[in-house]
């Protein structure tokens, strides 16, 4: 066996071999499954009458003159090697890894409570709640985890800015100091606000973030808004309406606007499918870049999210460099998400191929897309028809008598006046200026029509609406396809037995096996091709 020096230069040569019982050694499938699980011992593959076997048990010697029986060996393994430390020192859970949040709560109080309770973290679906709705989740989650770990998501709301503040003014008020900031196409007053009301110094005179943000990105140009510090022109204003000091806008000029980046790739939801494997290295890379112009004290981290729904994934990304990773499709499967029984039942029967792209409700005008489950529902389909009429007509008086009554009668069930009534109460509640801009505006008219089949549609999804199942709007990406197929056959894949803490800690405990796995592999040591891969065990728990 070769020593070699931190150079990485070859410093010493002699053979080493393993010392111990040979009745430790293993050599039948389910006991070589059994050593890999054991992540706290090391683990020495052994050479015995040409086979290879695995112990747990023993340690490595000189062989003083004899031949040697190791063949590879491999250090005790903790779930906090995998990813940036950081990010476990920073929010204060076991491993670098958390549920993202799914608008509306369906990324539920239960959810983020039972994941933090099982030591890791998960974010609370904000987006698309009342103030009133938030702020009974912020006191339940509070009372059930008073030390965390837990996100909030801050979903960037370009037609309502005023919501968007009054969000982030309720996160300041209660007490919440990590947020997960998702689907900004800029940075807004909100969201350095939050950033910058958190930032002082200590007796040092060192920067102290109290407030953190993730933020998800799809986009490089998105993913720089993020990795640099606040714009000037925002903190100036926000200094000059007293809203934070002139020296907090002078330490938000000296960190980046985000303590981590969650690369999304082909994700559920928001998204613009980018491949990870492609983009994850190119935001690793910008980060690398702007980190060697500023100089921050503590690099942004960069995990990475979409797609990750099995062992092999999870490892992927952790080797391609992630610090973190993010779950999404699969949380919104089990018990504890805030989706209705049968939209968790057609999540559990999805292929890969079962998803496709639909208009966006919060960025109908836009043209922003999410990527839904088409099995099982007409809403992709739908939703794709109220956009191409947007983009062709001027108003609600020029779509085509027929196609009118097809969509009041078909889609809608209702009238569009009615709904139109019904719009102006909504907004006359929350944001008045919505409905002055559409009486003066047509065409904004007619969006607002249509946005309020595409808001309800994710409503019905989450509350069961039993009459409305064909046009239920059901985020996730083709991760939910990968996991099903991974559960095939396994306890698992009943949704009935899908509980989320559970779902992420077999996923964690899968990518840990795998890595073992591999790392022999790497060490010329092939194990039998029934033990390489890891299946769900209900008694196999990493908690």
């Amino acid at each position: 066996m070769q020593m070699f020096d931190h150079n990485g230069t070859q410093n010493i040569s002699f053979p080493l071999g393993w010392e111990g019982k040979p009745e430790e050694v293993a050599f039948s499938a389910p006991d070589l499954r059994r050593k890999l699980l054991q992540f706290a011992q090391p683990l020495y593959a052994v050479l015995v009458n040409g086979r290879v076997g695995l112990a747990d048990s023993g340690n490595i010697q000189p062989l003083n003159g004899k031949l040697s029986n190791l063949a590879g060996w491999l250090p005790p393994l903790s779930f906090e090697n995998f990813g940036d430390r950081g990010f476990c020192e920073t929010y204060q859970v076991k491993a670098a890894c958390y549920a993202g949040g799914m608008a509306n709560a369906i990324a539920s109080e239960e959810m983020v409570i039972t994941l933090g309770r099982s030591g890791l973290m998960g974010s609370f679906g904000s987006g698309g709640l009342s103030l009133e709705r938030l702020q009974r989740a912020i006191d339940t989650i509070q009372s059930a985890l008073p030390q965390g770990p837990y996100l909030f998501n801050l979903l960037h709301n370009p037609f309502d800015p005023d919501m968007e503040m009054k969000t982030v003014e309720l996160f300041l008020s209660s007490g919440i100091h990590a947020v997960e900031a998702a689907a900004y196409v800029s940075l807004t007053p909100a969201v350095v606000l939050f950033r910058a009301a958190g930032l002082s110094k200590d007796p040092s005179g060192r920067i102290k973030i109290a407030n953190h943000i993730v933020a998800k990105i799809s986009r490089k140009e998105i993913a720089l808004l993020f990795l640099r510090p606040a714009p000037d022109k925002i903190l100036n204003e926000l200094a000059a309406a007293g809203r934070i000091s002139a020296e907090q806008a002078d330490l938000a000029r000296q960190v980046p606007m985000a303590d981590d980046v969650a690369v999304e790739g082909d994700s559920g939801g928001h998204t613009d499918k980018q491949p990870l494997v492609s983009l994850l290295p190119s935001i690793i890379a910008l980060r690398d870049q702007i980190q060697h112009e500023q100089g921050y004290a503590l690099p942004v981290r960069v995990g990475a999210g979409g797609g990750i729904s099995t062992p092999d994934s999870a490892l992927g990304a952790y080797m391609m460099g992630a610090a973190f990773l993010v779950t999404g499709s699969v949380n919104q499967a089990c018990l504890e998400s805030g989706a209705c029984e049968h939209t968790r039942s057609l999540l559990a029967q999805a292929d890969m191929a079962d998803v496709s792209m639909a208009p966006s409700a919060d960025m109908f005008e836009m043209g922003a897309r999410v990527q839904v489950l088409k099995k099982g529902t007409f809403f992709p389909m739908r939703a794709q028809k109220l956009y191409d009429l947007y983009t062709t007509c001027s108003a609600i008086d020029e779509i085509p008598p027929e196609t009118r009554k097809e969509l009041e009668e078909k889609v809608f069930r209702r009238s569009m006046e009615d709904i139109w009534q019904e719009t102006v109460a909504f907004f006359n509640q929350r944001n008045p200026q919505q409905i002055q801009s559409a009486e003066a505006n047509p065409k904004k008219k007619m969006a607002l029509i249509f946005r309020w089949y595409l808001g309800l549609a994710s409503r019905w999804s989450r509350d069961g609406v039993e009459d409305r199942r064909l046009d239920y709007q059901i985020w996730c990406g083709p991760s939910i396809g990968a996991f099903n197929e991974w559960t095939r056959g396994t306890y698992l894949e009943d949704y009935r037995q899908r509980h989320v803490a559970d779902v992420a800690w077999q996923i964690l405990t899968g990518c840990a096996y795998r890595s073992r796995v591999q790392s022999l592999k790497l060490q010329g040591v092939s194990l039998p091709a029934e033990v390489e891969s890891y299946y769900p065990q209900p008694t196999q728990s990493a908690e």
